[in-house]
């Protein structure tokens, strides 16, 4: 691909490490503009972590040179490649204490544990959360955000994610494979990261005017006295900068599995492979 043009308000990014979501190849937006125009061939891939080396014009925030990670722009060409066009605003300081590949691991996973609980959810103190896939990406950071608040949390997984579940802090832990979903206690809270049937038999885990939060479909079924809520997250700078620095001072791990350089990129699309954790693409080295 060709060295990317800086738009106003962009940033060029060389991108160190990248991170991404397995079915993003079956997303509309993976292949067109935001008029719908055809954009192939596309690079996916929707966060980075790297340094700045050219702004655009009237970019104001960032500086060329400056350690960056963030969310990129889900209809323009994204992170698995050396370099990358980027709205500023998008993008947050980096440490220089913080590894980029577990930088890459925090936006999409972190702003999404964050809006579903908080801005969409409206959990608080005291409340009970139900967390699908407590162990995964999105999961196991939604578990440590729950609980730094003081929320009791039943999470959700296989049977090989029991003992993860636990340690990150959650109080309950139900195994989709062996037990039953409606054995839960209910929940003031259920944060949906699978969808179909799982989705539709938490609509009646929820409490009386609690809240079903999902990022994978819009709900076909409702809470009989609560409402359900399907969003997709959205990129958040000063939340970026607080999700780090929760990572500096050990309140919050992102949960990293495989690095890949970026010539195995493709092969960890492979569909049909369950690997633990974030996979991240190590692009180049700091």
């Amino acid at each position: 691909m060709p060295y990317p043009h800086a738009v106003e308000n962009d940033v060029i990014v060389r991108v160190y490490a990248a991170g991404f979501t397995p079915g993003e190849l079956d997303w509309p937006a993976t292949w067109s503009d935001r008029d719908g125009r055809d954009r192939t061939p596309s690079v996916p891939g929707h966060e980075l972590s790297g340094a700045v080396v050219e702004l655009g014009y009237g970019t104001t925030g960032l500086s060329v040179g400056q350690r960056v990670f963030g969310l990129a722009d889900w209809t323009r060409n994204g992170t698995l490649a050396e370099y990358t066009a980027v709205e500023a605003r998008n993008l947050a300081p980096l440490p220089v204490d913080i590894d980029h590949t577990v930088a890459a691991a925090l936006p999409i996973s972190g702003l999404t544990a964050w809006q579903g609980l908080f801005d969409h959810g409206r959990l608080t103190t005291g409340q009970t959360v139900l967390i699908h896939g407590a162990a995964g990406g999105v999961g196991s950071i939604a578990v440590q955000l729950a609980r730094e608040v003081g929320a009791r949390v039943i999470g959700t997984g296989r049977a090989s994610d029991r003992d993860r579940a636990l340690a990150l802090g959650v109080d309950t832990f139900i195994d989709l494979q062996t037990e039953k979903l409606e054995d839960a206690d209910a929940a003031d809270v259920v944060f949906d990261v699978i969808g179909g049937d799982t989705l539709d038999r938490s609509a009646a885990l929820v409490r009386a005017g609690g809240t079903l939060v999902t990022i994978v479909m819009p709900p076909k079924v409702q809470p009989k006295d609560g409402r359900a809520v399907f969003f997709v997250v959205e990129p958040d700078r000063a939340r970026l900068t607080d999700l780090v620095t929760r990572l500096r001072e050990g309140r919050l791990r992102p949960f990293v599995g495989a690095v890949r350089p970026l010539a195995e990129a493709p092969a960890a699309f492979a569909p049909g492979k369950r690997t633990p954790g974030k996979t991240i693409v190590r692009v180049a080295e700091d």
